[in-house]
């Protein structure tokens, strides 16, 4: 087997270091490893031999690979004995002035043509390259933990970073058997900041009492397909890891509204409530195990009035099938009668807004988010106002769980909860885009690998419709004032036209 680099030093013998010697020894390097810590490269080796006798011992590598791998692998115990390395790999700890000070003296250690690769997850490879004579030879080579498991690498290139040296990195990464993405050296990335747009617009909605932590949860995972509900990635990321990364984006995005971080995780990362690992976060761990209030049966309704339907409720045709398919009585007049239970289905606007500008009786009125077609979901979600008559709230909640849908019905806000969330990803993503930090391909690449999204968030704009999620954000921005809505340029221009890839992106 040849490698594309024949001799790998990985300085950093913790976690994210193994990972990525292990991965350089199956793929074919002679793989040097080193730590400062006295012993921690000889322990290194040891967990790495361990991992490889599991996978015999599961069937998934043969002995004779584990041994040739193995045989590749070594503890050094000084920098010096990296010298003939063509590749070094940094995984220390997360400060620009250590990762300068390790640079600087392997620089003057390793013949000029070697690669300097760090895997830095929020720091700038041009600030980290700064100071060498030779930037050129500098990348960031950001795997994500555990690194054997997670089959994703962003290469990132500085500002003055040899093109040669990002094409080599990615095609270790493939001899690795993993996924490799280019990026420009921005804050985040690809993977953190696209990411911005779950948590945080989560914690905002939080934020503004529209509903609890476990309700957004639920919406998110069973109307779009998320695997955890955002609080529930918090909790097992944990604050300690999560939170300093929006600060982090905001600050390096000088203060850019839409990466704001919440006060919400802020207090709890202040308290000591970290998620699963302090045992309590947005959930309880009793026993390492997420305890979680069951959710509420539909309520009795004895008598569920008549359903008039708003003439600019958004899939208003299913709307009026889905209702027919409940057996709810409808109203097919111009206005509702006095008695009619008023659903409207908006995209963007707050039901009050709606209620006031259609002139209809808001304390019969409530909404159904419909921006993503029911059948293609497991939960519904209706929204009330401040004046919504509690036994209409219960005529709602009561008809739409008929077939037995879960429903939650949340309090009122510019866009229900997955519009709001959505529209941020696919915004934040178009904003990528527009930015040229990637490829819209390996932004795909990028957020269902990196962070297990459903599909990517450019696909999603495409399911859920552009100009459904244009209309949404423009509308949010009305209500909200808020230039944290404000829709991408990339995004205004393929909302006509869609959002998957063309041409534009070989």
């Amino acid at each position: 087997m040849t490698a594309v680099f024949r001799l790998v030093g990985v300085v950093g013998a913790g976690a994210m270091g193994n990972g990525i010697a292990q991965l350089a020894a199956q793929a074919g390097s002679q793989v040097l490893l080193h730590d400062i810590r006295p012993g921690a490269a000889d322990a290194g080796v040891a967990a790495i031999t361990a991992q490889w006798n599991k996978l015999v011992a599961k069937e998934r590598m043969g002995s004779a690979e584990a041994a040739a791998c193995h045989s590749r692998l070594a503890a050094v115990a000084s920098l010096a004995s990296l010298q003939e390395c063509d590749l070094v790999v940094e995984a220390i700890v997360e400060r620009l002035d250590a990762k300068q000070a390790l640079f600087a003296e392997l620089e003057s250690t390793l013949n000029s043509r070697a690669v300097l690769a760090t895997n830095t997850s929020s720091l700038s490879v041009t600030a980290i390259a700064a100071r060498l004579a030779r930037p050129e030879n500098v990348a960031g080579f950001h795997f994500f933990n555990p690194p054997p498991l997670m089959k994703l690498v962003e290469v990132v290139a500085g500002l003055k970073t040899d093109a040669a040296v990002c094409n080599r990195l990615a095609d270790f990464t493939r001899e690795m058997g993993h996924t490799a993405v280019m990026a420009k050296d921005t804050p985040g990335f690809i993977v953190n900041h696209a990411g911005r747009g779950y948590g945080t617009e989560a914690l905002r909605i939080a934020g503004e009492g529209i509903a609890d932590f476990a309700t957004i949860d639920r919406v998110l995972r069973e109307q779009v397909g998320f695997k955890l509900g955002p609080f529930e990635l918090m909790d097992l990321t944990g604050l300690d890891v999560s939170q300093p990364v929006m600060e982090a984006i905001y600050h390096q995005y000088f203060e850019e509204s839409r990466y704001r971080p919440s006060v919400i995780a802020a207090q709890r990362l202040a308290g000591g409530v970290l998620g699963r690992k302090s045992g309590k976060g947005f959930y309880d761990y009793p026993g390492g195990k997420q305890q979680c209030a069951a959710e509420p049966p539909p309520p009795a309704v004895n008598e569920i009035p008549p359903v008039w339907v708003s003439p600019r409720a958004a899939r208003r045709s299913e709307l009026l099938e889905l209702l027919k398919s409940l057996h709810a009585n409808m109203e097919t007049g111009t206005s509702p009668s006095p008695q009619a239970l008023v659903l409207v289905a908006p995209l963007g606007f707050d039901i009050t807004t709606v209620a006031v500008v259609e002139r209809l009786d808001p304390a019969r009125t409530v909404g159904i988010d419909l921006m993503i077609d029911d059948a293609a979901t497991r939960r519904r979600v209706l929204a009330t106002n401040p004046a919504t008559r509690l036994d209409m709230r219960d005529a709602a909640h009561a008809l739409f769980a008929r077939d037995g849908k879960p429903v939650s019905v949340i309090r009122d806000s510019g866009g229900f909860t997955t519009q709001r969330v959505v529209a941020t990803i696919v915004n934040i993503a178009s904003d990528i885009c527009q930015q040229g930090i990637s490829s819209p391909r390996d932004l795909e690449k990028a957020v269902t690998l990196g962070l297990g999204y459903p599909m990517g968030p450019l696909a999603m704009g495409d399911r859920y419709g552009p100009t459904n999620v244009l209309e949404v954000l423009f509308n949010m921005q009305t209500v909200y004032g808020d230039p944290r809505y404000r829709p991408s340029p990339w995004l205004r221009r393929r909302g006509a036209i869609g959002l998957s890839l063309t041409h534009e992106e070989n």
